[in-house]
């Protein structure tokens, strides 16, 4: 005599597309012990959302459009609750190193890539509902190859640089706040560049953030 079934695992979908929920609809629908019960298209809404329906796992992208963005939604919905629930398991196309360490610093149980199999979303999704973590298989040998990674060296200049691109100050207000001259605050910046592997002023605030580089 088998004993009572196990309760589906109950899902809230957000995505800013409305196909893309569609068809994650009709996926999910095909597993039997997977029930969808709200859809949210905005950051906001699925904060709303999961207040009122308590979904085990939430099924998070990263690009909402307006509104916040998955990152801070999913550090809204793991802060809400300090019994863990619900569950925030990222479902994205993005995987630079600076999403995957934002989603995961903000609560994420799992980072999950949109290429992945049915078969595998499925199991990610049950992994998250109790709270076991899931990354696809690029996802985590990013993650280990970070953590590997030799942290750059900075000089003491050089981060008071980075922390003022962090406050989004331009060249001419970096110099006047740290008393140096343009040319010289250029001259750090190339070198800064060079250190974090990076092009983009945007570019080394993320990997400075991601790093822990910043004060």
């Amino acid at each position: 005599m088998t004993g009572p079934a196990e309760p589906p695992t109950r899902i809230l979908l957000c995505d800013d597309h409305v196909v893309v929920r569609a068809g994650l609809l009709a996926l999910l629908d095909s597993a039997p012990d997977i029930e969808v019960v709200g859809e949210a298209g905005t950051g906001e809404e699925a904060v709303a959302l999961a207040a009122k329906l308590s979904p085990d796992v939430v099924l998070m992208d990263l690009q909402l459009g307006d509104g916040i963005d998955g990152v801070e939604t999913t550090r809204r919905l793991t802060s809400a609750d300090p019994g863990g629930r619900p569950h925030v398991l990222v479902l994205t196309t993005y995987d630079t190193d600076a999403d995957i360490t934002r989603a995961i610093e903000a609560g994420a149980t799992g980072y999950l890539l949109k290429a992945e199999r049915p078969e595998e979303l499925f199991a990610a999704i049950h992994a998250a509902a109790q709270g076991r973590t899931t990354l696809s298989a690029p996802v985590a040998s990013r993650v280990m190859a970070n953590m590997r990674k030799p942290r750059p060296t900075l000089t003491d200049r050089e981060r008071d640089i980075l922390a003022q691109l962090a406050h989004g100050l331009g060249n001419r207000d970096i110099a006047k706040a740290l008393f140096i001259s343009e040319a010289t605050v250029k001259t750090h910046l190339g070198r800064i560049y060079d250190k974090l592997g990076v092009d983009t002023r945007a570019g080394a605030v993320a990997v400075a953030k991601e790093q822990r580089l910043l004060p």
